[in-house]
């Protein structure tokens, strides 16, 4: 693949390792471990309260019989306005497990579907001389014309601070590279250095 620099000019080329970025796209795994990741998300924190729970009602609201109206025996009943709330949310975890090997094919499953889609550029290197938005914003949408996409580096902190006030931009490192947000941006761009760092981590043994 060709290698271009912040100019989008070609300075090189980079032999891609086909078990990460060659591979056969399994859709069916992606979707799945994108359901894990964003279960995974979620908080679990919703809570309402049962009759028992809510404070009051100890009194039997009307007598048994000849008013015309359902017996009652307690204001606190789900029938009752203000009354507790049957089989309502309780807290509870979410959360999905998902076996490494599964994420990592998923993984690269999606990336190897970013470069037949020739959606992914290699850059090489995101040599920004201080934490700017706007010129990161410049150097997207004049040199490479893209608006929504995902930026894989290392540690590059001018790049993350620059990047993080953009909101179609996210800026990751190497090792937090993930299935949702690969799929989630029309583009992604690695570092030259950022691609030897995802291939360490899920390149397939020969």
């Amino acid at each position: 693949m060709d290698v271009v620099n912040l100019e989008n000019k070609k300075v090189g080329s980079v032999d891609l390792n086909d078990s990460v970025f060659g591979a056969e796209v399994n859709f069916p795994l992606v979707h799945q471990v994108i359901k894990a990741q964003l279960a995974n998300r979620r908080q679990g924190t919703a809570k309402t309260k049962t009759k028992s729970e809510i404070r009051g009602g100890g009194r039997k609201p009307f007598r048994q019989k000849g008013t015309g109206n359902a017996r009652q025996g307690s204001t606190r009943s789900p029938l009752m306005p203000g009354g507790g709330q049957n089989f309502g949310p309780q807290p509870r975890s979410y959360e999905q497990a998902t076996p490494k090997e599964m994420m990592r094919g998923a993984l690269r499953s999606a990336l190897s579907d970013r470069v037949a889609a020739k959606r992914l550029l290699v850059v090489e290197a995101f040599d920004l001389k201080s934490a700017k938005t706007k010129v990161l914003n410049e150097i997207l949408s004049t040199k490479f014309s893209v608006e929504k996409a995902l930026i894989v580096d290392d540690e590059n902190r001018a790049l993350e601070l620059s990047g993080r006030n953009l909101k179609n931009v996210k800026v990751l490192r190497s090792e937090g590279v993930n299935v949702y947000d690969v799929v989630r941006y029309d583009w992604v761009l690695f570092s030259k250095k950022a691609v030897k760092g995802v291939e360490a981590r899920l390149a397939v043994a020969e």
